[in-house]
């Protein structure tokens, strides 16, 4: 299993635009077989600063997803529409194993 994390640099005026394009990905990711965990919007402190996370069952899954993605009509919509509402200014991508109890 490993999780996806996503920290994002966000134009603080395009909070509405960021947000629909959220709500555009968490059915694309479960529809390629992950789970998303949601996307989380500035409250207090930074205004410019979100986090997304969603799993995979294993790496090569979420590969495979980062792969079929580019050819997927929906896909390529979410990602053309980020790019011209310029909501994202950046982000950063890291990956994470949980660790449970006994």
């Amino acid at each position: 299993m490993v999780t996806c994390y996503l920290r994002y640099v966000l134009d603080p005026y395009k909070l509405k635009e960021f947000e629909h394009y959220g709500r555009l990905w968490i059915p694309l990711v479960e529809r390629f077989g992950g789970q998303h965990h949601g996307y989380f919007l500035p409250s207090e402190g930074a205004s410019n600063i979100a986090l997304a996370m969603f799993t995979f069952p294993s790496l090569a899954d979420y590969e495979r997803y980062r792969q079929q993605s580019m050819d997927d009509p929906e896909c390529q919509a979410a990602f053309r529409y980020a790019e011209e509402t310029r909501c994202i200014l950046s982000y950063e991508r890291s990956f994470f194993r949980p660790v449970f109890g006994d």
